[in-house]
């Protein structure tokens, strides 16, 4: 069964990070929701989560892919946390899937996962961005980095996550039975 981790920082963008395991707990693709700190963490808008486990209680090598929900302060937090970047550096030098939405794709950036590849991001970092190949689409995919640009984009970006993991077939299905 392939696995997702998907960190969790104070200030996270709720949509992103909901949809996200959502969708992928429905096509059956095991989530670890880890948060940085112990206990239950709290969005942007609010919104408080119990995650599964913390980060210091799992490893990289125990997932096919780490997904970065954006969110502000939430994508600073994940910024800032060098746990966070040695966590994505070990999974793009393991040549798993790193995904990051809305703001998070700084913290890719920031663990110097993407050089060399086409991304996105919401507006209101893409000067942050600043030295990569830059797109607007709404969801990019380059080898394994996968990115886009935030709340709005959040169901196609998961869909495309289950796509990568599970299928064409799966993602499909699941956006139809969704109405997507």
């Amino acid at each position: 069964m392939k696995s997702v981790a998907v960190l969790l920082a104070p200030g996270f963008e709720e949509i992103e990070a909901i949809t996200v395991i959502d969708v992928l707990r429905r096509a059956d693709i095991q989530v670890t929701v880890a948060g940085l700190r112990e206990g239950e963490i709290t969005g942007s808008h609010e919104i408080t989560v119990r995650p599964d486990k913390t980060l210091d209680e799992i490893q990289p090598g125990g997932f096919d892919m780490v997904v970065l929900p954006g969110g502000l302060p939430g994508t600073d937090h994940l910024r800032e946390d060098p746990r966070v970047r040695a966590f994505v550096q070990e999974m793009a030098r393991s040549g798993k899937h790193t995904c990051a939405i809305c703001a998070a794709p700084t913290v890719l950036k920031a663990a110097g996962v993407v050089e060399g590849k086409a991304v996105t991001s919401h507006p209101i970092v893409q000067e942050d961005m600043k030295g990569l190949d830059y797109r607007e689409d709404r969801v990019v995919v380059d080898g394994t980095v996968v990115t886009s640009r935030g709340a709005g984009t959040a169901m196609e970006f998961a869909l495309e996550l289950v796509r990568i993991l599970a299928g064409p077939e799966k993602a499909d299905l699941l956006a139809q039975m969704m109405i997507v």
